[in-house]
């Protein structure tokens, strides 16, 4: 049985708003750290505490209000000047967030969270008491075996309770650099043990959340489908009217001519109608930016360095359900912007550059697609040592490694394992964050692209279209089947003369334009016989290299709804779609089949595409 039994929907509009707020939250306490006398700022993190707060003892979650009561109150006297804010005093926060965030989660399953880890209320307990986190943390002697009973004194030790918020043991600790070491909310990619808990927060906003099934819309946009949708049903009644005079016999020009006219109108009207509908479905991206500053100052702090995340072009829109899924891909992206691209203290100090690194983390729309940048400005990326530690790793062979260009050698990051860290660490090494990076971009119909100049920096760019509902595509022929690929791929459609193909190393290739390309059937991709002779080739660019699709006709471009299909998951298909005949037309999932060649195909387009 529910623990909120009959509270269903007071419940839901709870975690709706509360989890803005705390999410607002989270980024205001980032802006006060660097700001820590803004009384307004402060203000209006406390109100936005103090809501959530008021929230939770509605619906009778004890442990939440307990724990945001501490909370609260270390907000008030921050505010009344009664204790300055320090970046240690901060972790506590923001650990104490990080758990509010967490007991969301049990709200979410409709089950009351359970308390808090009494290592968090012993930190917010001994801050309002006024311990000073800061001098116990610099006294701390070297690492040593803690005392069996020093938790249990009035006066806690910050080392204990801050290796007990973070899960590690005291002794793991360098005495050294306190800065480096304190963070309590250091990032974690494995799940912790259960005598770990708390989690740490910033692990708890890399984890994916679970989909949510609403969507707030601006009735302005609802009032706009109410009156197409009124206007379509007045077309409706002018077209049955022409229907019974045409079926009574009167199919003269006059008629013809209306009828001609009211199919146009409503050609018209569902087609702003279907942009209306789609309008409904955009959300701004800053409701998903808003999560990475929290983020970048914990791993940042981890790290021992300091970098500021600055966001651009929050306003932008795109698919709600794009921006679920692109939650993986830009938390990857930011730690690995902080983790990697940003250069550590001492390397910035000899190389010129400010103390304060910049992570910019940006979106605009161009077209009908949305642009995502993230810049750091850090040592960049060496493209030798890229094609080094590929080769080593075996996931490329010396001939492949020395035929990429600077492009193609930036691009072996996405490649699964690989990595150019020696040892794994909690943050990074195991080779897979960027391989996640780019399967999440290319399931939404985007794609990836990195750029870098050393000493100054990287940029990643992320092109997505503005929406997944309707997906723009050419319509090729295999034989007489139809089929589509997205439009997004595809740079030009050529003609095939089948003597300008030439055989390199064994594999098809084709000039064009003093660019050897290599050539895939569309057959052999979808294992099916062989045409004799393809009569056209699209130039497709996929996330890694540019090839020609050889394929037997095309019939056109088109904009269409994919329908997934249920029972059956062919190799390399997206899902179907209906032709303006009638017909059935398979949406290829390119990026699949070229993905399920082998290792040496491959490795035969990188070499060949260069």
């Amino acid at each position: 049985m529910s623990a909120f039994e009959g509270m269903e929907d007071l419940l839901q509009d709870f975690l709706t708003e509360a989890g803005d707020l705390l999410s607002d939250v989270d980024n205001k306490l980032v802006e006060l750290e660097k700001t820590p006398d803004d009384k307004k700022l402060l203000n209006t993190i406390f109100r936005g505490f103090h809501t959530v707060k008021g929230g939770a003892g509605f619906l009778n979650a004890t442990p939440l209000v307990e724990l945001c009561h501490r909370t609260e109150n270390l907000f008030d006297k921050l505010r009344n000047d009664q204790m300055a804010l320090t970046p240690e005093i901060m972790d506590v926060i923001l650990a104490a967030t990080g758990v509010v965030r967490d007991m969301f989660g049990a709200l979410a399953q409709a089950r009351m969270p359970d308390p808090a880890d009494e290592s968090i209320l012993q930190a917010l307990d001994a801050v309002l008491a006024g311990e000073t986190p800061v001098k116990k943390a610099a006294d701390a002697p070297a690492p040593a075996t803690a005392t069996p009973g020093a938790s249990d004194t009035a006066s806690p030790d910050w080392r204990v309770l801050y290796h007990a918020l973070v899960g590690s043991k005291p002794e793991e600790a360098a005495p050294a650099a306190p800065v480096a070491a304190t963070p309590i909310m250091a990032a974690k990619p494995a799940a912790p043990k259960p005598a770990d808990k708390p989690r740490a927060p910033a692990a708890t906003t890399a984890t994916p959340s679970a989909k949510e099934n609403t969507i707030r819309i601006d009735t302005t946009r609802l009032d706009q489908v109410l009156n197409l949708s009124g206007e379509i049903g007045l077309t409706k009644n002018r077209l049955t009217c022409l229907r019974t005079d045409i079926i009574a016999g009167k199919s003269g020009p006059e008629t013809l001519q209306a009828l001609d006219e009211a199919v146009s109108q409503l050609d018209l009207l569902v087609s702003d109608l279907q942009n209306a509908v789609m309008k409904t479905r955009m959300q701004p991206i800053g409701r998903l930016f808003q999560k990475y500053p929290r983020l970048a100052r914990d791993l940042a702090r981890s790290l021992g360095k300091d970098v500021e995340l600055v966001l651009e072009g929050e306003e932008t829109e795109i698919d709600k359900t794009m921006i679920e899924d692109l939650n993986d891909p830009l938390v990857h992206l930011v730690r690995n912007a902080v983790d990697h691209g940003v250069d550590s203290p001492e390397e910035r100090a000899a190389a010129g550059k400010p103390a304060k690194s910049v992570v910019k983390l940006s979106a605009h729309q161009v077209g009908d697609h949305i642009i995502i940048e993230i810049t750091d400005d850090g040592r960049g990326i060496r493209p030798d040592v890229l094609r080094r530690k590929a080769l080593e790793k075996g996931l490329i062979d010396a001939e492949t490694a020395n035929s990429l260009d600077e492009r193609q050698s930036l691009h072996l990051v996405f490649l699964p394992g690989f990595s150019t860290k020696d040892q794994i660490s909690d943050v990074s090494g195991r080779g897979v964050g960027m391989d996640v990076v780019k399967t999440n971009i290319l399931k939404l119909n985007g794609r990836i692209d990195v750029k870098s100049v050393i000493g100054q920096g990287s940029v990643f760019t992320i092109t997505l279209p503005l929406t997944l509902a309707i997906l723009p595509v050419l319509i090729v022929r295999l034989g007489q089947q139809p089929f589509a690929v997205p439009l997004s791929m595809v740079r030009e459609i050529i003609q095939i003369n089948p003597s300008d193909i030439q055989q390199v190393s064994g594999r098809a290739t084709l000039v064009v334009r003093d660019e050897v390309l290599p050539v895939r059937t569309l057959a052999s991709l979808l294992d099916w016989p062989d045409s004799p002779s393809p009569a056209f080739g699209v130039l497709m660019q996929s996330a890694e290299t540019s090839f020609v699709l050889a394929i037997d006709g095309f019939i056109g471009r088109d904009d269409v709804v994919i329908k997934p299909l249920t029972d059956v998951k062919p190799k390399g298909v997206a899902g179907a779609t209906l032709s303006g005949e009638g017909s059935v037309v398979l949406v290829l999932d390119m990026e699949e089949l070229l993905s399920s060649d082998s290792k040496e195909t491959r490795a035969a387009l990188f070499a060949q595409a260069s």
